[in-house]
């Protein structure tokens, strides 16, 4: 008896295998386009995030941009004060040179010499 039904139950029946194999066909269709929805929302969020960096990346180069140029701009300042301050340096030893040519002597002021006179008279 057993094997009666199993003979039975692996009997080919058109109409039920043809239905079967459209409702098979139809889920496997209904699951390709929830996994194609699925694909095309990832891919529109990965875009999104790509587009985000790019803005990002191209902030922070803007940024970068600014910075250096701050740096070089400070740079040449820096130079040019350097120079600037060798130059003075020259011409302030010339003209000490000269007043000690004069006779000028370290320490010794107008200013300095005023008040030693102050002092003393007080």
């Amino acid at each position: 008896l057993s094997n009666i039904s199993f003979t039975d139950c692996s009997k080919h029946d058109p109409g039920v295998s043809e239905d079967t194999e459209k409702n098979f066909a139809e889920l496997l269709a209904e699951e390709l386009k929830l996994r194609e929805a699925e694909a095309a929302e990832n891919q529109k969020r990965a875009d999104m995030a790509l587009l985000e960096a790019k803005k990002v990346t191209s902030q922070y180069q803007k940024e970068a941009d600014k910075c250096n140029s701050g740096m070089e701009t400070c740079e040449e300042a820096r130079e040019k004060a350097e120079a600037a301050l060798v130059s003075q340096k020259k011409l302030t030893a010339i003209w000490e040179q000269r007043a000690r040519q004069k006779g000028w002597k370290d320490g010794v002021t107008k200013s300095g010499a005023q008040l030693q006179g102050n002092v003393q008279s007080v």
